[in-house]
């Protein structure tokens, strides 16, 4: 996160973030004290960075992903970022008031990956409806690894 290559994504974080915190549906994202998530590790290979967030829907989520300006910091994903191969990205519903673990999220991505579409773990492509568990409200969860160049 400190050398040349990361700079300009590294200079956007916290901008980015706030933006997602005062977007309609945010509810929730891991983060360190320092106020990202950069120096989480979940998987063996350091350079994969973790960002997890907690929303109210999907399409909170949607709006926020590919409706805001976080979609110009996705534009510049190749400059910062290698290709991820597989999997990278994860939806499931959670209960009211439970905060996701990454090694939850590990396990919902790994599954996804094995096992395709599912109610257990899903993607924007299909996205299940929440359960029927009135200790559920409609809150989604991304987790979105993104290994670094």
């Amino acid at each position: 996160m400190d050398g040349p290559v990361m700079a300009a994504f590294a200079a956007r974080l916290d901008d980015i973030n706030a933006l997602a915190e005062r977007s309609p549906g945010f509810v929730w994202r891991l983060q360190t004290a320092e106020g990202n998530a950069t120096s989480i590790h979940v998987f063996e290979d350091e350079r994969i960075l973790l960002n997890m967030s907690v929303w109210e829907s999907p399409e909170d989520l949607r709006n926020y992903v590919y409706r805001s300006d976080h979609t110009n910091v996705m534009r510049q994903r190749k400059a910062w970022f290698e290709k991820f191969e597989g999997v990278y990205l994860v939806l499931w519903w959670i209960p009211v008031e439970h905060i996701p673990t990454p090694e939850e999220a590990k396990q919902r991505l790994a599954h996804l990956q094995e096992h395709g579409e599912s109610a257990h773990a899903f993607s924007f492509a299909k996205i299940y409806p929440a359960p029927d568990d009135r200790a559920t409200e409609p809150r989604g969860d991304l987790f979105d690894p993104c290994p670094a160049l």
